[in-house]
């Protein structure tokens, strides 16, 4: 069995944990998170294949990384659907999307729904209650 783990458990607490102030475990090879050597001897291949490779790119809004939704098609709601009334906030369903076809009126409660969704379901007579809605927005 390797002993890598036993040595590093001696040295913790040193500063170098023996490798010594130059060598080996010093520069860009023992950081996890970036390749090696793109600043040096690899610089034409950053030029060549991965001009974007340095610096941020783009805005991700934390609103968007923190949303999970949970969505449901038409054909699945059909099939679960037992009454004409049915509400999908209950179930844990945040969003009706518009895959499948539907045929008997169905009156839906749910957060948000796509607009080909409301489109059938309203078709087939039946009506979509949004979360906008329900609170007279």
């Amino acid at each position: 069995m390797p002993h890598k783990l036993r040595k590093i458990r001696k040295t913790r607490g040193s500063r170098t944990q023996g490798y010594g102030r130059i060598g080996q475990h010093r520069d860009s090879g023992s950081k996890g998170n970036r390749k090696v050597g793109r600043h040096k001897h690899l610089w034409s291949k950053v030029v060549t294949s991965e001009p974007d490779y340095f610096g941020n790119h783009g805005f991700t809004s934390p609103r968007s990384l923190n949303r999970k939704e949970v969505t449901i098609n038409i054909q699945k709601l059909v099939e679960i659907a037992e009454t004409n009334t049915v509400d999908l906030t209950k179930m844990g369903y945040t969003k009706l999307l518009g895959t499948g076809k539907i045929t008997k009126s169905l009156t839906i409660t749910v957060p948000t729904c796509s607009k080909l969704a409301e489109e059938k379901v309203t078709r087939a007579g039946g009506k979509v209650i949004t979360v906008s809605q329900a609170n007279g927005e």
